[in-house]
């Protein structure tokens, strides 16, 4: 017998073909789902798909019949990993399905801010540079990737993919790590400290947990270049909003992209949002990780989840 498979956010996958999903049991999706829902919503699932509604023990011990929590996405803090260990439910993530694009947008965010192309492109369609009788503008001088050096904080898949375009590009590399592993690397590894005071570039890509929340602060960002950029695209914890916005507003940093937030949906007082130079911050709605083609991996990933344990049990 087929298993009843419950796909709590659909929504989250921005309306994706999930034909394949249908076709592995007895289907019902749902495109958002409330906390006061989930239990009820979720009583007669053998298996459940989620990908941000939040699960913890209270709501899994009510749920006998529940074998699977597939989640659409890497991250799996939104699990009460151990209380679905206790109650002998499986939990299986997707790895790997948008390493490649949020490394793309990582680099292409480096380039933006870099090159300054938000203030260029407004330059020219704002009718200034139709004004100014003059073929070239510098008001802000463009830095090229070639030659720079390229902080990553923490190598994992993406950090790799990231520190190979990176050093594609001409970069030179190093990493520190935050996990506290210590292997066979092709690029050196610096404390925090040190890769923080040499990068031109620094980009985040560490998972979220009681180690990284909060480990780049005002303290961290005092120690880059006046002339360096930061990109978020890993977790919002992990990068003190308030003392970005006042390093920006200070100078202390040339610039910043994030896709990530402490709170998503950004908080319409966020001191993101006022500071003085916007052109100095790109900012988009976590969804680095959403080609098309990376979510249609990211549902394959979730197929062969179930595929799997049903083959299994």
């Amino acid at each position: 017998m087929k298993p009843n498979i419950v796909f709590l956010d659909e929504y989250t996958l921005g309306g994706a073909d999930l034909t394949r999903l249908h076709e592995l049991g007895r289907y019902t999706g749902y495109s958002t789902t409330a906390p006061d829902e989930v239990a009820d919503r979720c009583r007669d699932a053998e298996i459940v798909i989620t990908n941000k509604v939040v699960m913890r023990r209270q709501t899994l011990a009510a749920l006998p019949g529940l074998r699977l929590i597939c989640i659409a996405a890497t991250g799996m803090n939104n699990i009460d990993l151990d209380a679905a260990a206790e109650l002998g439910i499986a939990v299986r993530n997707a790895a790997g399905y948008s390493t490649h694009s949020v490394a793309e947008t990582t680099l292409g965010a480096a380039i933006a801010l870099r090159r300054h192309i938000v203030y260029y492109d407004r330059y020219v369609k704002s009718g200034a540079y139709s004004a100014a009788g003059q073929q070239f503008h510098f008001a802000k001088p463009p830095h090229q990737l070639y030659g720079s050096k390229w902080g990553i904080v923490g190598l994992g898949a993406i950090g790799h993919e990231v520190a190979r375009l990176a050093a594609a590009f001409g970069c030179e590399v190093r990493y520190t790590s935050t996990s506290g592993a210590v292997r066979e690397e092709p690029y050196p590894a610096v404390s925090l400290p040190e890769l923080l005071g040499w990068a031109d570039t620094v980009s985040v890509h560490a998972p979220l947990n009681d180690h990284t929340r909060g480990l780049i602060g005002a303290p961290e960002l005092a120690v880059m270049k006046q002339s360096a950029i930061l990109v978020n695209v890993a977790r919002g914890g992990i990068v003190d909003e308030a003392a970005l916005a006042e390093a920006l507003d200070r100078g202390s940093v040339a610039g910043a992209a994030l896709d990530v937030f402490s709170r998503e949906p950004l908080a319409a007082d966020n001191p993101l949002l006022g500071i003085r130079e916007p052109d100095r911050l790109l900012l988009s709605p976590h969804n680095a990780w959403s080609p098309r083609e990376a979510i249609d991996v990211l549902v394959g990933c979730i197929a062969e989840n179930i595929e799997e344990f049903c083959k299994a049990r």
